[in-house]
């Protein structure tokens, strides 16, 4: 039984291995048939492509050839079309030569013919120069015989007589020039002035080292003195002014070399005449307060005086310093103004150079800052106006145009030369400064010794304080027409020797005398 059951299973599993083998085999059959389809199909297709790329690409290939055979035509057209432009073009140059070459030619025979005719002319006038110089010759040794006169002599003689007669004319026209110079310029000189005014309007006004103090009456005075000269005595102690009372009515006379003492003295005097109430402790009171208001109105004239400078980030010490120029005079002119019109010009002329004006505008504006402490710092100003702009971390190129403005040291920058023209500019300018009695003699002698140099001259006289020289010249020896002349070679010499304000009118006299004695 089991052995049987075994055989029947062993014939199952063989029948179902021979089934799974047939049924492999049928199934690999199949595939190999529908692949050799598929083949089949993808050859007959790719036939089919490849005919219809061969077609596509005959057509094309046939338009690419009519395509460049009409290209080919166009451009042939086209070449031929500008060669036969060339050929016009060469053809008209070769004319134009053609005709030049013609035009030359009948040019170089007309010259060669003037040629010929210019060298028989040449030849012609060397003929007639020698007879002009034979005849010359001989005209000029009849003139020696008629006129007694050798042919230098006769020069000399014909040389002075013109000398004279251009002389005359010289002196004629500039006498014209000069009279049409003074009628144009009248109106020339009045716009210059106005201008110079408008730009330059600087204080003409100098202070003096007394300031008055008007009073309502007389009896102020003995309010002011006070019992046994004690509040005089007050007031000159704390201020360090002398106050002066004297016979002039209605008037105190203060007195005092340094000007911000002075101006404190006259504030707090005015306030005590206002006050009426004016005793030792008053006058301590109102001297403290009047020292206050000048302070404050020093650090406001400093900043103030910056500002119209137009210069930036100075240290406040400095500010305070240029304040106090406001009270300091030099030679009558007040420091700050002058300050001030060295740094306007200087900064204009920088202008005028292409330069940046701000370092030359800052170094006018504090060259004389050294004057602010000269009264109470051994040394120049300008030694202690260095010291001040080193202290407080001026520039370099402002602490040097401050040391040079004077000439102690070489200026050795353009703004330090800047500052010493615009310092001498503002100095010199007529009415800015005072001048001594001694100088001013000088002045006068030196100008009267270069009228005096030029011969001819007899006497002459500086009058109008040194505005006018009067010259009288001796009639033998200088006529009329050489007194134009020489008025100006005077004015030139006085131009070229002398340094002065404004301007200097030279009039020369001449005149004729004859005196005789009835015995």
């Amino acid at each position: 039984m089991t052995v049987t059951l075994i055989t029947c299973i062993i014939a199952v599993v063989a029948a179902a291995a021979v089934a799974a083998v047939i049924s492999f085999l049928g199934g690999v059959a199949h595939r190999k048939k529908i692949a050799e389809y598929t083949i089949g199909s993808a050859e007959q297709e790719a036939k089919r492509i490849v005919s219809d790329a061969i077609k596509t690409a005959e057509a094309k290939k046939k338009e690419a050839i009519l395509e460049g055979k009409d290209e080919i035509h166009r451009q042939r057209t086209e070449s031929e079309r500008e060669l036969n432009e060339r050929r016009k073009e060469i053809q008209r140059q070769e004319r134009r030569i053609q005709q030049k070459e013609e035009t030359l030619d009948k040019k170089t025979e007309s010259l060669e013919a003037k040629d010929e005719i210019l060298n028989n002319k040449l030849k012609h006038a060397e003929e007639r120069l020698g007879e002009a110089e034979a005849l010359k010759k001989s005209q000029f040794e009849m003139l020696e015989r008629i006129s007694g006169f050798t042919k230098d002599q006769a020069k000399d003689y014909l040389l002075n007589n013109l000398e004279n007669e251009l002389t005359h004319e010289k002196a004629v026209k500039l006498m014209e020039f000069d009279q049409q110079t003074r009628e144009e310029s009248e109106k020339t000189a009045r716009e210059i002035i106005s201008t110079a005014i408008q730009r330059c309007a600087a204080d003409h006004v100098a202070e003096a080292t007394i300031s008055v103090v008007p009073l309502p009456n007389d009896e102020m005075k003995g309010r002011i003195i006070g019992r046994e000269g004690r509040n005089i005595r007050a007031i000159e102690t704390m201020t360090g002014v002398d106050l002066i009372i004297d016979d002039t009515p209605e008037a105190i006379t203060l007195s005092c070399f340094e000007p911000v003492r002075r101006e404190v003295a006259r504030i707090a005097l005015e306030h005590l005449i206002a006050d009426g109430r004016i005793h030792p402790a008053r006058i301590e009171e109102t001297i403290e307060k009047a020292r206050r208001e000048v302070d404050a109105t020093i650090k406001q004239e400093g900043e103030h005086a910056v500002i119209e400078a137009g210069v930036n980030g100075v240290h406040p010490e400095l500010v305070k310093l240029l304040g106090r120029l406001r009270y300091r005079t030099s030679y009558g002119q007040n420091v700050l103004n002058h300050s001030l019109e060295v740094a306007y010009l200087a900064g204009m002329m920088a202008s005028e150079l292409g330069l940046d004006p701000t370092v030359a505008r800052r170094a006018g504006l504090l060259h004389d800052i050294g004057k602010a402490l000269d009264h109470e710092i051994e040394g120049s100003h300008v030694d202690i106006g260095v010291d001040m702009a080193r202290k407080y971390k001026e520039s370099d190129a402002v602490v040097h145009a401050i040391q040079a403005h004077h000439g102690d040291v070489e200026a050795k920058t353009i703004v330090a030369c800047l500052v010493q023209a615009a310092d001498a500019i503002s100095a010199a300018r007529p009415g800015a400064r005072r001048e001594n009695l001694e100088n001013y003699i000088k002045r006068l002698e030196k100008l009267e010794a270069v009228a005096s140099s030029f011969d001819g001259v007899d006497r002459s006289y500086a009058i109008q304080a040194g505005r006018e020289i009067r010259i009288m010249v001796k009639p033998e020896s200088v006529g009329d027409d050489k007194m134009v002349l020489l008025a100006r070679d005077i004015c030139k010499k006085i131009e070229s020797d002398l340094e002065y304000p404004g301007q200097i009118k030279v009039t020369i006299i001449r005149e004729s005398r004859a005196i005789e004695y009835a015995k």
